[in-house]
């Protein structure tokens, strides 16, 4: 089956690519070969999870990063099911340790492109994880989070949240209007070079009634969701770690950051793959003010489900006809979006369907996710909830240990809307 056109933009974007999501249980640790049953019962089914990218005759040495070779397509196809011996093993030391060897590491061979592990961890609160990594191009957040449901105790009672359908009519005009703004100039983090960029990743809890207290802002306002006190954050932080916007490079271009949106409807909720688009949104990192920033994003915000709809009814539709007619489109596309001033950032705020979950009787106590190595120039954040529990992400391509310092900052602007009780304008 051909590649759709997220799966070949992700797959050409020249990043590493891998993404992940973490459960953590308290209790003992499951044998191995208990994981191994479950997910052999629940997943070999699943045609996605038995995908191996295959290259046509023609595309011969075609690697992540590399363009299309002119004659040559890339694939799924589906030699038999995935073998539960390969893909399910116990991790060596704690969950950041299995997060900071994987995040820069691409899952390539001739298997299906994805891991499930076992890790000892008793560091999130926990007695163990169960932790999925895969190739984007394979499976999209919603994907892992769906699959990682399925393999709970019970996981046919949990109703999944879906975009309602149809999306939103869109015209011509708008979707002249969105192209303008995905094409609009935007600046990358400050660096010295390049070349000089470290990869690093930090990990850390937000506690629920610190989250409970910021989503009160603003105070005279309807108070803010989840992705836009982690959008109104990260602007915080960014403004925090590099100082105003015009100092740094001396340009007025805007920092932007990409919200990626799902695209499913109530007809297809658990559909695997890539059924995603990503939205830019402007960072307000020259604003002032906590709760000032945190309305401008939540301004920003209010455009994206609209935005997203453009994307779903015009430009993907359009792209896939056009791109049947060579893979032009797609190097079009995914050149445009490699370079780092598309989006210094990458914010996605991600809830545990179906509430309380357990595995093995053991109960759940916290997700956390794994957000892609973006390019040089870039941080990815993704803020996991799980019931009371929430838990920040953070990895970066810029300064050495960007990551660590940029989600303090992120827990910072967190703490001081909690505290804050009128608006500061």
């Amino acid at each position: 089956m051909r590649l759709s056109c997220a799966d070949e933009m992700l797959l050409l974007n020249g990043c590493p690519g891998v993404i992940g999501l973490a459960v953590v249980f308290s209790g003992e640790q499951p044998d191995v070969e208990q994981v191994r049953a479950r997910v052999a019962e629940r997943w070999t089914g699943l045609e996605r999870m038995n995908c191996v990218l295959d290259r046509a005759p023609g595309d011969a040495g075609t690697r992540r990063g590399r363009l299309f070779a002119r004659r040559g397509r890339l694939r799924w196809t589906v030699p038999g099911p995935f073998d539960p011996a390969l893909h399910v093993a116990a991790a060596r030391g704690k969950l950041d340790d299995l997060w900071a060897r994987s995040v820069d590491r691409p899952l390539d061979g001739e298997v299906p492109p994805w891991r499930l592990f076992v890790v000892p961890d008793a560091v999130h609160g926990g007695g163990f994880a169960l932790a999925l990594v895969a190739q984007h191009e394979l499976l999209d957040g919603r994907s892992l989070a769906t699959l990682m449901r399925s393999l709970m105790d019970s996981p046919a009672t949990t109703r999944v949240p879906a975009r309602p359908a149809p999306l939103t009519r869109t015209g011509l005009r708008a979707a002249g209007r969105e192209l303008r703004v995905m094409a609009a100039a935007g600046q990358a983090l400050p660096m010295r070079s390049p070349r000089e960029t470290y990869s690093s990743i930090a990990v850390c809890e937000l506690p629920a009634q610190t989250v409970r207290s910021a989503r009160r802002q603003p105070p005279d306002g309807r108070g803010a969701t989840l992705n836009e006190l982690l959008v109104g954050a990260v602007a915080g932080a960014l403004r925090a770690e590099y100082g105003p916007v015009p100092g740094w490079r001396q340009r007025a271009e805007p920092v932007y950051t990409a919200v990626p949106c799902d695209l499913r409807t109530r007809a297809n909720p658990r559909e695997l793959g890539n059924t995603l688009t990503a939205v830019r949104v402007p960072l307000p990192v020259e604003v002032e003010g906590p709760v000032a920033r945190l309305r401008a994003c939540q301004a920003a915000m209010a455009t994206v489900p609209e935005r997203a709809a453009v994307h779903a009814g015009v430009l993907f539709p359009a792209a896939e006809a056009v791109r049947r007619t060579g893979p032009w489109v797609t190097r079009l596309l995914a050149g445009r979006g490699r370079r780092s001033c598309f989006a210094a950032a990458a914010t996605t705020a991600m809830k545990w369907p179906g509430g309380a979950s357990t595995f093995e009787g053991r109960r759940l106590v916290r997700t956390v996710g794994l957000p892609p190595l973006r390019y040089p120039g870039t941080v990815s954040f993704a803020l996991a909830q799980a019931g009371d529990a929430f838990t920040l992400t953070a990895v970066g391509n810029a300064r050495p240990d960007d990551a660590r310092r940029l989600a303090d900052a992120v827990l910072t602007e967190f703490e001081t809307w909690a505290r804050t009780a009128t608006p500061s304008l």
